[in-house]
């Protein structure tokens, strides 16, 4: 699904125009973004949690010419589902 589809999707759910669908789920968006900046984390309960990770440096390889290659630390966004997620989509097949 794509973020146009997920858009068309809560149209059509909430009996909205597709404008102000998007802008629902741009607000959505920046919202998580701007939470998981700032460091904090987002539990939605029932469907799972964001979190941010930070990663330290490390050495890693070019796989094209073999050379050693420094790949600098970061934060990286991390989703863990939750059990009633986990259990619809195990059971829904």
């Amino acid at each position: 699904m794509t973020k146009a589809d997920l858009v068309e999707k809560v149209a059509k759910e909430a009996e909205m125009t597709k404008k102000d669908a998007e802008q629902l789920v741009e607000i959505i968006f920046d919202s998580i973004v701007k939470t998981l900046n700032s460091g904090e984390k987002i539990e939605l309960r029932g469907f799972g949690s964001f979190r941010v990770r930070e990663r330290n440096s490390r050495k890693g390889r070019n796989p094209k010419t073999g050379a050693a290659v420094d790949i600098p630390a970061k934060r990286v966004a991390y989703f863990k589902p939750g059990k009633e997620l986990k259990e619809l989509i195990n059971n829904e097949k």
